[in-house]
């Protein structure tokens, strides 16, 4: 097994060691291709809006629409896993998004309703795309052990990033050479495969392993789910992941607007790469060190606060830097610093729900995940604001961090890693 000591319910449950290998590599290249397909339309909007005349109003509703449709199917994503097992919504959600992106092209040269077929085709993508973490939270629980779950979530965090970068960096050069449709049927074709992959190599024939019946776990209804949230370390939880969200999601959408404009003879490429190259191995770190931390005998708490204290607090120091009048080498390594220790996060809050909720990992995670999405959308829109109105980025950078502290500082006090959804769980203060 994933090394230490299991009851005979959970060794049932368990991927052995050469499974559990192999599902890392393929969740990890899974993730990548998922925010390859999903970073495509971004990268394409500008070619998308000169070749059919969109206005920014008609670029907004198409990429806004993505994250609507995100938010919907988180919860029942997670349900769904937590009460069938994981893998199979992760396959199913994977063929699914990965035909989205194929036929988008087509879609757009479908007839003259282009803006309405490509907002349709992002609002599915981001509902079939809403299961895949919350899902990916309820396998972590399911198939586990405690000590190892940081590096998995970790390692799925530095997929994101690498999806990231290379969707930036292939979809630069196929949208010059062979225009943006290449882009689109070129991830679809990738994400069709992996799930084939996945299908032939790792679920056809195998039983189906929902999660076992733990005579601890309770029986789940709307006024349990109302009591859990609102208990301490599960609000904590989920405002420091809010948080943390926000300011992800805001960094992301106006950082290259806030270096073109501070340093426009700067090569784009270079404040477009660099942070999220930092961001990968930063994440693996993550989840790595905490593991070790926990194996060696420190408290899972206290790794958690630990791993959020440098995603969250020492992450702020380096953005309030931006405040300040900087040359562009410092400007991008400050943002890279700030970028990669929020990536270690992955050893802390984003792994934390499988620590307090095993029996509804998913659930909860999809609700999490949901609301820092929408308080993201919120602080992108308060952001545009913030700088349309008083012509600094200074305002921007200062909310950024105000918000990271806040979070940290509840987490800190709140947080806790001991199970909450037992009936005889009693509240505990740690700091």
């Amino acid at each position: 097994m994933y090394g230490g000591r299991v009851s005979s319910g959970e060794d049932k449950k368990l991927w052995p060691r050469p499974l559990a290998q192999k599902w890392t590599v393929m969740l990890f290249l899974g993730t990548c291709l998922l925010f390859c397909a999903r970073m495509a339309m971004p990268i394409c909007s500008v070619s998308l809006a000169a070749s059919f005349h969109w206005s920014k109003i008609d670029s907004g509703l198409v990429l806004g629409a993505f994250f609507w449709g995100y938010c919907f199917t988180q919860i029942l994503g997670g349900h769904i896993s937590d009460k069938v097992g994981g893998e199979r919504v992760l396959f199913v959600s994977a063929a699914s998004w990965s035909l989205i992106t194929a036929v988008t092209p087509l879609l757009a040269h479908l007839g003259s309703h282009t803006l309405a077929l490509m907002t349709l085709a992002r609002f599915l993508m981001g509902l079939t795309q809403g299961v895949f973490f919350p899902s990916l939270a309820s396998l972590c629980s399911q198939r586990v052990l405690e000590g190892e779950r940081g590096f998995l979530m970790s390692a799925m965090n530095s997929g994101a990033n690498l999806g990231a970068l290379t969707a930036g960096g292939m979809g630069s050069l196929m949208l010059e050479e062979y225009g943006w449709e290449s882009l689109f049927y070129s991830i679809g074709a990738l994400a069709g495969l992996w799930a084939l992959v996945v299908w032939l190599c790792l679920l056809k024939g195998v039983e189906a392993l929902p999660r076992p019946k733990d005579p601890k776990d309770p029986q789940w209804s709307l006024s349990r789910w109302l009591s859990l949230v609102k208990k301490p370390p599960v609000w904590a939880m989920i405002f420091a992941h809010m948080c943390l969200s926000s300011s992800s999601l805001t960094l992301l959408s106006w950082l290259p607007t806030y270096f073109k404009e501070s340093f426009p003879h700067a090569s784009g490429w270079v404040y477009n790469v660099v942070p999220w190259a930092v961001a990968i191995p930063s994440a693996l770190a993550g989840g790595y060190f905490s593991d070790v931390l926990i194996r060696r005998g420190y408290g899972v708490s206290l790794v958690r606060k630990i791993m959020q204290f440098f995603a969250m607090g020492v992450s702020s120091m380096f953005i309030i830097l931006l405040s300040g009048d900087v040359s562009f080498p410092s400007a991008v390594t400050f943002i890279s610093a700030a970028i990669g220790l929020s990536n270690l996060s992955s050893g802390g809050v984003t792994v934390n729900v499988q620590d307090l909720t095993p029996s509804c990992a998913g659930a909860l995670y999809g609700f999490m995940n949901m609301m820092g999405a929408f308080m993201g959308l919120v602080f992108v829109s308060l952001s545009g604001f913030l700088i349309e109105v008083t012509l600094s980025w200074a305002t921007v950078f200062s909310l950024i961090s105000l918000v990271n502290v806040s979070g940290l500082a509840v987490f800190i006090v709140f947080g806790d890693a001991r199970r909450v959804d037992l009936q005889d769980y009693t509240p505990l203060v740690h700091i």
